[in-house]
């Protein structure tokens, strides 16, 4: 205190000053300062911040009443509460300290402070608070602490002492050397056990049940039963501490002990694999036959040393019976809207598709049970079939799994081997579920249609009854043995055409048609898809590579020939490699921009020209429209007659339908030829060659009839076909026109050669519907039911007569026939 004294130039009471004080201030009320501190004693000078609201509404009332006239006499009580949280006069104990305000100073840091010497441990005997100035006046009645004999005092300091060094050496976090020092500097004992207090980690209650005992005999009893307590605290949290230390070294020990004996055991050749293997099974969620089958194998290799051969066939067994994902299925996600947007984002059209998918999971919310369709994605190369099975995973929350079947032979690719053969495994249907890791993927069977068969089994058959809804909950692989259910599996198979699909195999999938892209189409998949893709697998940023519309138009007719955009974004590959090289031979370059002035540098000559349609000045030649698996194209058929003996000559390497279409146009033609003002007897004394122009490349399908019949017509009658004109169509001995597929893409080609009008037979009025007619505004199109319609359009017959024969008879030297009435 005389330490404060010096520096802080404070002047304490005297004693004379300290019982005057007490005399007078039990004859008023004293304005009450409350503390969280608890434990002061007389003679004490502490120091007391301004900061709180009650501190601060305290000094305010001290100034209207004391005007600053120090020494003030003051009450400080402790709070039940925090003093911030202070409200009523029962959050004050009734024990308390008579004190007085020597000095008030400010610290550096500009915060008031007071200084003040506690004078006498008091009792309150009424306690009146004014809220509106959050201040409280108190009466009271000294409460002087009782003391003891010097020799009782020596003996209890000395106690209290020695317990007190003790719990300071087992604390493990107190500071040993201040708090010794403290201990050993008190000498007296209302000072040691107050001081004490601060260290031993005691809460405010804690310290108020000491303050309100009367006597210092009461005060060292409370204490030491208090630091007894502490003691053994201490004691007990170091011996749990120890005992975990030791359980730790003891699982330790253990851990090392153990990997030892597995190094042991393995040098031997004795590891322990049946517990490890039961282990895995117990946390294994499988349905009731597949755990009796485990059980069974694993008594059967308990039996069997480890070096016989049966051993490792057994264990490979079992193996696969635990890495199969019998029960354990991922959570479908049936957030329409989300899957919408999944589907927007990686495809652009393919509308008929999302709206399939849209539908599954729609009623997949309502029907949680319901059975996976069986969907067969057909067309051509390059449209997006695989990876749309990929973003349909990604839309319904599964897992993705694809397995490629073009050029399997074997069934024992999807139904596996026995597992008694040497190498033995299931097949591919359970190597992409064990891949996937659950038992409800999106399981993409890719190019279905290429499936052979030879004396090994036909795979299609064996796919059957995995693509069968009725019979695949119970699908046996052979490696197995026993049944897999595959109901939750969404099989999606992927096919460019369906001519060479197994016919029951055809009838158990769900098909859905995916056409080629237009050229509009292409444009907007590249510029929105895959340019973006383009650049990020090549590092480049979209103001370093830039392609513009008029390049990207060219490189679709110019530079590629098909359906899909697969060689599309080979193309773009290829460009931004360059760009990359462009970029790093010359630092300065910021960007390499692609127009269609100099698209040629970066591709070089073009490798197609973009046919376009030339007018038609010779009879017997029509333009045919064919579908291909790269897309629409436009067949020039052509008719030559010349004197013979009324034979039949085909060629352009076609099929055998083809064959028949032409058979099928020139008796249709013989049959009406009165109609078409022809003598009949004409046909005995010529012969009719029908060729198709690029002779190298195969042709077939039912198609071409109705051009093949027009072709012929226009030979025959000596007349011009009606210029930029096409037609497909198939014809029958009756005349009529049967609807044809392929339509989206021959209208496409004739589009692409600037043809102005189309025949199309009127059963495929349905199909045109399905078609943005945006992409066909110059394309007029009309529907005939039957051939003569057609050539009526295609020929002027009015002007047809007899008498129109006579080239015929000119030309070829024919001799005319006679008529029979």
């Amino acid at each position: 205190m005389a330490d404060i004294e010096r520096v802080f130039g404070i002047e304490a009471l005297s004693e004379e000053q300290k019982e005057q004080m007490l005399q007078e201030s039990q004859k008023k009320p004293l304005v009450v300062l409350p503390l969280s501190r608890a434990l002061l004693l007389p003679g004490q000078l502490i120091p007391v911040d301004l900061i709180s609201n009650h501190a601060k509404a305290f000094w305010e009332e001290v100034q209207n009443v004391f005007s600053n006239k120090f020494p003030i006499p003051i009450v400080i009580l402790p709070t039940k509460r925090p003093v911030k949280q202070l409200r009523k006069k029962s959050d004050l104990y009734n024990i308390g300290f008579l004190s007085a305000i020597l000095q008030k100073h400010t610290r550096e840091d500009g915060t008031p402070s007071l200084w003040l010497e506690i004078i006498e441990r008091v009792k309150v005997q009424t306690i009146e608070s004014k809220p509106r100035k959050k201040v409280f006046y108190a009466t009271i009645t000294p409460f002087p602490i009782l003391p003891i004999d010097d020799k009782q005092h020596g003996v209890f300091l000395k106690k209290i002492k020695t317990m007190l060094l003790h719990y300071i050496r087992i604390h493990p976090n107190l500071d040993k050397r201040a708090a010794s020092e403290f201990v050993d500097r008190m000498q007296r004992l209302e000072y040691l056990i107050f001081g004490a207090y601060h260290f031993l980690e005691a809460t405010p209650e804690e310290e108020y049940q000491i303050l309100q005992l009367p006597s210092l005999q009461s005060i060292v009893d409370h204490f030491i039963n208090f630091l007894t307590t502490r003691i053994k605290m201490i004691e007990l949290r170091s011996e749990i501490l120890s005992k975990v230390q030791e359980d730790m070294d003891k699982q330790q020990r253990d851990f090392i002990l153990r990997q030892q004996l597995k190094i042991i055991q393995s040098e031997l050749g004795e590891g322990d694999e049946i517990s490890e293997l039961k282990k895995k099974a117990a946390k294994k969620r499988w349905p009731k036959h597949a755990k009796e089958a485990f059980e069974r194998e694993l008594e059967h290799l308990k039996r069997i040393h480890p070096a016989s051969p049966e051993y490792g066939v057994t264990m490979n067994y079992i193996e696969w019976l635990l890495a199969l994902p019998w029960q354990h299925y991922t959570k479908d996600t049936f957030d329409i809207h989300r899957a919408r947007k999944i589907l927007e984002e990686d495809h652009y059209g393919l509308e008929k598709v999302k709206e399939r998918i849209l539908e599954y999971l729609a009623v997949l919310q309502f029907k949680k049970d319901l059975k996976a369709p069986i969907l067969c994605f057909v067309g051509p190369p390059g449209v997006g079939k695989t990876s749309l099975g990929r973003s349909i995973a990604r839309a319904l929350n599964r897992k993705f799994v694809r397995i490629s079947l073009g050029g399997v032979r074997d069934e024992a690719e999807i139904r596996g081997h026995r597992k008694t053969y040497i190498g033995a495994m299931p097949g591919r249907i359970l190597q992409g579920l064990r891949k996937a890791g659950s038992s409800n993927p999106v399981f993409l069977l890719d190019e279905i249609d290429k499936i052979g068969s030879d004396w090994r089994g036909d795979p299609a058959a064996a796919l059957l009854e995995v693509l069968d809804p009725e019979q695949n909950h119970s699908f046996t692989d052979h490696f197995l043995g026993i049944e897999y259910d595959l109901s939750t599996v969404l099989f999606i198979a992927t096919a460019n055409t369906l001519h060479t699909l197994h016919p029951a195999l055809k009838d158990r999938l769900e098909i859905i048609e995916i056409n080629g892209y237009t050229r509009k189409e292409k444009l907007a998949i590249a510029q929105g898809y895959l340019l973006p893709k383009v650049r990020k697998e090549h590092g480049l940023k979209k103001q370093q590579f830039q392609v513009s519309e008029k390049a990207l138009l060219d490189l679709i007719d110019f530079y590629t020939r098909e359906s899909g955009v697969r060689q599309l974004l080979q193309r773009l590959n290829s460009l931004a490699r360059k760009a990359v090289k462009k970029l790093l031979e010359n630092p300065e370059l910021k960007q390499v921009s692609v127009s269609k002035k100099n698209l040629r540098s970066f591709l070089g000559i073009p490798r197609y020209t973009l046919e376009t349609y030339e007018q038609i000045k010779t009879p017997g030649v029509a333009i045919g429209l064919a579908w291909t698996p790269y897309g629409g194209d436009a067949l020039f058929i052509e008719v030559a007659l010349s004197k013979g003996k009324g034979r039949l000559h085909l060629t352009g390497s076609l099929g055998d339908v083809m064959k028949e279409s032409a058979n099928i146009a020139y008796a249709y033609l013989k049959s009406h030829a009165d109609r078409y003002g022809i003598d009949p007897w004409v046909f005995e004394q010529i012969d009719v060659y029908i060729h198709i122009p690029a002779g190298a490349v195969p042709k077939d399908g039912p198609s071409a009839g109705i051009t093949i019949l027009t072709a012929l017509t226009s030979a025959f009658t000596k007349q011009i076909i009606r210029p930029s004109l096409a037609m497909t169509g198939e014809l029958t001995l009756r005349g009529k026109l049967l609807a044809v597929g392929g339509i989206k893409e021959k209208l496409l080609a004739a589009a692409r050669m600037g043809i102005q009008t189309v025949l199309l037979p009127k059963a495929n009025a349905k199909d045109v519907e399905e078609i943005h007619l945006k992409d066909l505004e110059q394309i007029r199109i009309r529907y005939v039911e039957y051939a003569d319609e057609a050539l009526n359009l295609a020929l002027d017959l009015t002007k047809t007569t007899r008498q129109s024969q006579q080239w015929l008879i000119e030309q070829l030297g024919l001799q005319q026939g006679v008529e029979k009435a």
